[in-house]
């Protein structure tokens, strides 16, 4: 006989949010909820399960016996079982055990709505209270929108915390541990922002978290939910952003996860057209579900109300956006206006931005990308997707294919470093060197570099220069910024020992001040999404392979002078086109000794003469270092 009590904490208006697709906090109503009820401590369970023919739960505290704790459906059609057991506590383990209607199929699902999961390969969801945490970032909270808004450096050190830092026994840093190691590292090294590859619930490490079972838990790898949040906590304490991987595009097959949850395709898409991700083999949400709509974006609103988030980058959005993506004639099919735009997902992405945006001041989402879609940074009442930055896909592959080549073949492909500023306002772009750059036998950053050691260095500072200089948002994958040999492994550390060597320690010293210069320098991001901000000098001297623009911020006193030369020859008395009369003093060079390179330097200041140059009234003479970067900046007579 059940000894589960009547109780709900679903109102009607509730019922009719959730089936419209804009209930945006159902993680209050649905999962697991200490509570009291009629003198008795207990435990409210709420599922969704619309085709099941009954759901118990089953767990620590009926010695997951299927038939003492049979939930009771709901009257309205909802699909919701609930109910309140009272022998049910904190800390203990529970699944759902759900009986089909279809050919009374009985398996045991993980609750959707968990906040906490036994440590991976154990599967069962965890009763749990994160309502106890008493947050410290009350500071940052108040200032977040000053420190995040789109006029504001955005210097982003990507994560993937299993593999950033090992402990002495090879096993995962904590997050009490990564609160102290990661958060001290990441300020020293000046970065603005961290972005966490995937920390939801996920069953399979070398998926990187990117196919999530608890999509309202972190991963119980590296702690419990409030060691999870003392580390964004320690985070903001320390001026630091914290951005999410997010990933609402598709979800593993596991038998315990969300798909066949309750013997019919509930959460994916029954059509395997639209349903089924043949690359990454797993399912794929169905948006034109309502009840799925509002599960996903009060998954979103979840992480910035509950885990004060600062910003959601969301993963895979050209997979969710095309119907034909990663298909072949006949593995998809148009959409009713004949066309290849999934609309149901274009149509939940809008939802989900002003869902955001509406609700929480001062974050940002952020799209990872790849096509040539319109609008997707443009404003949802404008006919955008409404998100507040798109990854910049495109200068990643040309930018890497122009440094991958021999310095004296660049004069030829000049036009892969300056194609970007075509377009590069069309969007609010954020310029990634990610974790997709050095895996899968793409070689590090490092290793894509032509010529000697020496050589590769330069390389790669002037890489990191050039990134840091041309407009938009920054993102750097760790490891890079000390110029990693190997390719990205999940399964290790980093390799740290490397630091131990002058060119990695000088490596790293050079992003650390980059870093520093970029949040110093208006210039470079009071107007990073804007025509205003950027102005050639000159594109096409292509024989030379060197480039050189302005950038502007709002202050025109403050615009600099960026001087690119990418060829490992120096260049003494380089003329260069110039604005104003009197004097142009450097203010960085990514050739200096301590960052490992030849210490070439201009004098404290270069006199600007008379002589017409690049077309513009006045000119200077400066020496440009091999592969160096170099920025000046105006002083008047």
């Amino acid at each position: 006989m059940s000894q589960v009590k009547a109780y709900s904490l679903f109102t009607d208006f509730d019922i009719s949010l959730f089936k419209a697709g804009k209930h945006f906090k159902l993680y209050e109503k649905f999962g697991a909820h200490s509570m009291q009820f009629e003198g008795e401590g207990g435990v409210y369970f709420s599922v969704w399960a619309p085709s099941a023919k009954s759901v118990a739960v089953v767990g620590d505290f009926n010695y997951w016996d299927g038939s003492e704790h049979m939930l009771n459906v709901r009257w309205d059609s909802s699909g919701i079982w609930e109910g309140f057991i009272p022998l049910a506590k904190k800390g203990m383990r529970y699944k759902f055990k759900i009986t089909s209607n279809n050919n009374n199929i009985i398996t045991e699902k993980v609750d959707p709505y968990a906040h906490y999961f036994e440590r991976s390969p154990n599967t069962a969801s965890i009763i749990w209270d994160i309502k106890d945490y008493t947050w410290k970032d009350k500071n940052w909270m108040g200032y977040r929108k000053d420190k995040n808004d789109l006029d504001k450096p955005y210097s982003v050190y990507e994560v993937q915390l299993g593999s950033w830092k090992k402990n002495s026994e090879g096993e995962f840093l904590s997050y009490r541990e990564l609160a102290v190691e990661l958060v001290n590292y990441v300020k020293e090294m000046n970065f603005t922002h961290v972005e966490l590859m995937p920390i939801m619930e996920y069953p399979y490490d070398p998926s990187w978290g990117y196919q999530l079972i608890g999509y309202f838990a972190p991963t119980s790898r590296f702690g419990s939910p409030q060691d999870f949040m003392y580390l964004i906590d320690a985070f903001h304490q320390n001026d630091i952003g914290v951005i999410l991987d997010w990933v609402p595009a598709h979800f593993p097959s596991d038998q315990h996860g969300l798909g066949l949850f309750d013997g019919t395709h509930l959460y994916e898409h029954p059509d395997t057209k639209k349903g089924y991700h043949p690359d990454w083999k797993s399912l794929i949400f169905n948006y034109e579900r309502n009840e799925v709509r509002s599960f996903l974006i009060s998954n979103a609103l979840f992480w910035l109300e509950y885990y004060h988030i600062d910003g959601l980058r969301v993963d895979a959005v050209a997979s969710m956006i095309y119907l034909d993506y990663s298909r072949e004639e006949g593995e998809w099919e148009p959409n009713i206006f004949g066309g290849n735009q999934n609309l149901e997902a274009v149509s939940f992405l809008k939802d989900f931005n002003t869902a955001v945006y509406n609700n929480f001041e001062g974050v940002q989402t952020i799209a990872e990308e790849s096509t040539a879609f319109s609008g997707v940074t443009k404003p949802v009442d404008q006919g955008g997707l409404g998100f507040g930055m798109k990854w910049m896909m495109g200068w990643m592959h040309d930018t890497l294919a122009y440094f991958s080549k021999d310095p004296i073949h660049r004069k030829f492909h000049q036009n892969e470093l300056t194609f970007s500023l075509a377009y590069a306002f069309t969007e609010n772009f954020m310029l990634p060197l990610s974790h997709d750059e050095v895996v899968h036998g793409k070689k590090s950053l490092l290793s894509k570099q032509p010529g000697d050691e020496w050589q590769r260095f330069a390389n790669l500072r002037t890489l990191y220069a050039f990134m840091f200089m041309h407009p938009g948002a920054k993102l750097l994958f760790m490891g890079s910024e000390f110029a990693q040999y190997e390719e990205w492994n999940f399964e290790k550390s980093l390799d740290w020992n490397l630091l131990e060597f002058l060119p990695h320690k000088g490596m790293l010293n050079f992003v650390k001040d980059l870093n520093l210069f970029y949040k110093e320098t208006p210039a470079l991001y009071e107007k990073a999404f804007s025509t205003e901000g950027f102005e050639w000098i000159a594109y096409d001297d292509n024989e030379n392979s060197v480039l050189s623009f302005l950038r502007k911020g709002h202050d025109s006193e403050n615009d600099i002078l960026v001087v690119c030369n990418f060829t490992p020859t120096l260049k003494v008395n380089y003329k260069i086109g110039l604005n104003k009369k009197g004097y142009i003093k450097e203010i960085f060079n990514s050739d200096l000794l301590p960052y490992g390179g030849s210490g070439v330097k201009n004098a404290e200041s270069v006199e600007v003469s008379h002589d017409t140059w690049n077309q513009r009234k006045f000119s200077a003479s400066i020496t440009l270092p091999p592969l160096g970067v170099v920025v000046f900046q105006h002083v008047d007579e």
